[in-house]
């Protein structure tokens, strides 16, 4: 073999692999038939005072767990909606200091309750019920 013939293999090679997980990171994760699944019959509890969840401290802090993402509002209290965007599945974010969610794929927002504010989103988020009993917090369907 050749080295311009090896060259060219290996750079086939490479391309095909980089390929594969491009599309592969593209995928929309969380969708099903196209259509985001939110966790259902949600029902658990955390500590909010362990270090693992130092950031809900903070008013505008917030966490993921199981597939829900749980902020601690700049007006109080403690909210929590699906975690994957409607749009696409993407993670989206808590902007405390806007009172919303925000995917950074493609700028969908959405209200504290999940509701969408902007798109191209057009389904809300789910939204959960929160309970603090002391520094237990209990997020559930």
């Amino acid at each position: 073999m050749e080295r311009k013939e090896f060259l060219s293999l290996v750079g086939f090679g490479s391309a095909s692999i980089l390929t594969a997980m491009c599309l592969g990171g593209c995928s929309k994760s969380g969708t099903v038939n196209g259509n985001v699944t939110a966790p259902t019959n949600v029902d658990f509890t955390i500590d909010v005072s362990l270090p693992a969840y130092a950031s809900l401290a903070t008013a505008g802090g917030y966490i993921y767990s199981s597939g829900i993402v749980i902020g601690h509002a700049i007006s109080g209290g403690y909210i929590a909606v699906s975690q994957a965007c409607t749009h696409q599945g993407v993670t989206v974010q808590y902007v405390g200091s806007g009172h919303q969610f925000y995917c950074p794929s493609h700028g969908a927002t959405f209200s504290e309750n999940g509701a969408v504010t902007g798109g191209p989103a057009g389904n809300a988020l789910k939204q959960y019920q929160t309970t603090l009993t002391g520094t237990m917090l209990r997020i559930y369907s």
